[in-house]
C-alpha cells in the first residue's frame, strides 16, 4: 500500500509545530501499516515429553563432556575449542558483525572532517597588458577548514538499523555456541565410533583364535577318521571369513581417528589419538526437563529468534523511509593570501545550514522495500517456528533412541550369554565326538555375530546419548531480557533441564 505524508498548512505549523510533527509521523507511518509483532510459540509447546525418562537427575552444564568420564574425549574437545577451523570461522564472523554494527552506529553521530591546504599560482603577464614588458604574477593562498554534517534521526530510522545490527550480532554470537556444540558432539560421536571399532577389532581377533582352535580340533579328528574333509574345509571357511573381517575394521578405525584429528583443527598426520574401547567411558542418562525450557537451551533457537528481531527492526527502517530526512550541515575555516595573516580573526568564515528532504516520487521503490521487509519477517517467523518444532522433534526422537537402545542392549546381552554357552558346549561335544559338525559351525557363527552386534548396540546407546545432549543444547543458556523465548518459558512455568544418574556397564 502506498504511503504519503499530509502536512498541515504553513500557518498552522507555525502556531503548533509539535502537533504538526506528530501528525506528519502518524499519517506517514499509518499509511505504512502497523509494526510487526513477535510470534506466540508458548501455546504450541507440550506440557511434558512423551518419552520422558524416570531417572533421578542433576542439572546439565557446558561441561557435559566430562560426564562421559573419558580423559581422551575431554582432551580432544579442549583441543578443538582452541583450534577447530569451524569455530575459528564463527569467531571471525562475530568480529565482522561487530565491525558492521560499528559502521551502522556511526550514523547516530555527526560526521566531522578537517582540511588544510596551501597553493601557489602564477598568472601570465600577457593576461594583464597588451604591450611588453610582460611580468608574470605569483600569488599564494592558505586555508584551514572544518566541516560537519549530521543526519538527525527524529523518526528512529537509524536507531532501528542499529537495533537490527545488534540483533544480527547476537545471532552471530549464538552461531558460535552452535558451532562449538556441533564440533563437540561430532568429536564425541567419532570418538565412540573409533572406540567401537577397537572393540569390534578385538572381538574379531578373539573369534579368529576360537575358530582356529576349533579347526585344530577338527583336523585331529580328521586324522583319526571321525570327520570328513568337507567338515574341515567348512571350518577353514569360517576361519578365513573371520580373518577377512579384520582389514575392514582396521580401515574404519584408522579413518575415524584421522577424522578426529581433523576436527581438532590439525592435519591427520599431526597428532595421534589414544586408543581404548567403549568400556573406558561411562554412559550418561540425560533428563530433558520441561519442553518449554528448550526455548532457552538451544543456540539455534536463540539465533533464529535474534534474526527475527533483526527482521522486525528492518521493517521499522522501511516504514520510516516514507518520512522526511532532516540534516544539519556546517563549515568553518580560515583563509588568507599570506600565511602570516591566516590566524587573524578577520580570516574566519563559516556557514550553517539545515535541510529537510522528502521523496515525492521514487517509482514505488520504498513500497517495494517495505513489502520485502515484511515478507522477510514473515519468512523468519515461519523459520523460527520450524526451528522450535524441529528442536522438539530432535528431543523426542533422541529420548526414544535412548530408551530403546537401552532395552536392546539388555536383550542383546542375553543373546551373547546364550551364544557363548552354546559355543562352549559344542566345543566340548566336538572333543567327545558326539555332535554334528553343522551344529558346531552354527554355534560359532551365532556367537561371532552376537558379540559384534553387542558392540554395535552399545555404540548406538552412546550415540543416542550424544544426540539427546545435542538436542537439549549441550548446556547452552541463552541470555535474554523480555524476548520471545523468555516470555514463552515464563508462560509455561519451565523448570531446569537436568542430567540424570549415570550407569557403567
Amino acid at each position: 500500500m502506498a504511503c504519503r505524508s499530509s502536512p498541515l498548512p504553513c500557518d498552522a505549523q507555525r502556531r503548533r509545530p509539535g502537533v504538526a510533527v506528530a501528525l506528519v509521523v502518524a499519517l506517514g507511518l499509518g499509511g505504512c501499516g502497523e509494526a510487526v509483532v513477535a510470534p506466540e510459540v508458548a501455546s504450541e509447546l507440550p506440557e511434558r515429553w512423551r518419552e520422558a525418562p524416570r531417572a533421578s537427575a542433576e542439572e546439565i552444564g557446558r561441561d557435559w563432556v566430562a560426564g562421559f568420564a573419558d580423559p581422551e574425549l575431554t582432551r580432544l574437545v579442549e583441543l578443538a575449542e582452541l583450534d577447530n577451523l569451524d569455530i575459528a570461522a564463527a569467531r571471525a564472523r562475530i568480529v565482522e558483525a561487530e565491525g558492521q554494527l560499528a559502521v551502522t552506529s556511526a550514523a547516530l553521530w555527526p560526521s566531522i572532517s578537517g582540511s588544510a591546504d596551501s597553493a601557489r599560482s602564477g598568472t601570465p603577464g600577457t593576461n594583464s597588458t597588451a604591450d611588453p614588458p610582460f611580468r608574470r604574477r605569483i600569488g599564494d593562498s592558505f586555508r584551514l577548514g572544518a566541516s560537519a554534517s549530521w543526519q538527525l534521526d527524529p523518526w528512529g530510522s537509524t536507531r532501528a538499523s542499529v537495533a537490527a545490527g545488534s540483533a544480527g550480532l547476537e545471532a552471530t554470537r549464538f552461531g558460535l555456541d552452535a558451532a562449538r556444540l556441533s564440533v563437540a558432539t561430532s568429536i564425541a560421536d567419532a570418538h565412540f565410533q573409533a572406540a567401537a571399532a577397537e572393540d569390534r577389532l578385538r572381538i574379531a581377533r578373539q573369534n579368529v583364535a576360537v575358530a582356529e582352535r576349533m579347526l585344530a580340533a577338527m583336523r585331529r579328528r580328521f586324522d583319526v577318521g571321525t570327520v570328513t574333509a568337507l567338515d574341515v574345509a567348512q571350518q577353514e571357511s569360517v576361519v578365513a571369513t573371520q580373518r577377512a573381517a579384520i582389514p575392514e575394521l582396521e580401515t574404519t578405525l584408522r579413518q575415524t581417528r584421522n577424522s578426529l584429528v581433523v576436527l581438532t583443527g590439525r592435519a591427520p598426520e599431526a597428532m595421534t589419538v589414544r586408543g581404548g574401547g567403549l568400556g573406558r567411558a561411562r554412559l550418561p542418562k540425560v533428563a530433558p526437563g520441561l519442553p518449554s525450557r528448550l526455548l532457552v537451551r538451544r543456540p539455534d533457537i536463540a539465533a533464529a529468534e535474534a534474526r527475527l528481531t533483526a527482521a522486525a527492526a528492518n521493517v521499522e527502517v522501511a516504514r520510516t523511509a516514507f518520512l522526511p530526512a532532516v540534516e544539519l550541515t556546517g563549515s568553518a575555516g580560515l583563509s588568507s593570501a599570506y600565511l602570516v595573516n591566516l590566524l587573524r580573526p578577520e580570516a574566519f568564515a563559516g556557514a550553517v545550514a539545515a535541510g529537510v528532504t522528502q521523496t515525492i516520487f521514487d517509482g514505488g521503490a520504498r513500497d517495494g522495500r517495505l513489502v520485502m521487509a515484511r515478507a522477510q519477517h514473515s519468512e523468519l517467523v515461519a523459520t523460527y517456528r520450524k526451528t522450535v518444532h524441529e528442536a522438539l522433534l530432535d528431543v523426542e526422537n533422541a529420548l526414544v533412541a535412548v530408551e530403546q537402545t537401552r532395552r536392546r542392549e539388555a536383550l542383546q546381552a542375553d543373546v551373547v550369554r546364550a551364544a557363548r554357552r552354546a559355543q562352549r558346549l559344542t566345543e566340548e561335544r566336538l572333543s567327545e565326538g558326539t555332535i554334528p559338525i553343522t551344529t558346531v559351525l552354527d554355534a560359532q557363527r551365532t556367537l561371532f555375530q552376537a558379540e559384534d552386534t553387542q558392540v554395535t548396540v552399545r555404540l548406538a546407546r552412546f550415540r543416542a546419548a550424544i544426540e539427546l545432549i545435542a538436542a537439549l543444547g549441550g548446556g547452552f543458556e541463552g541470555r535474554r531480557d523480555g524476548t520471545i523465548a523468555a516470555a514463552g518459558t515464563a508462560a509455561k512455568g519451565a523448570g531446569p533441564m537436568v542430567l540424570g544418574e549415570r550407569d557403567r556397564r
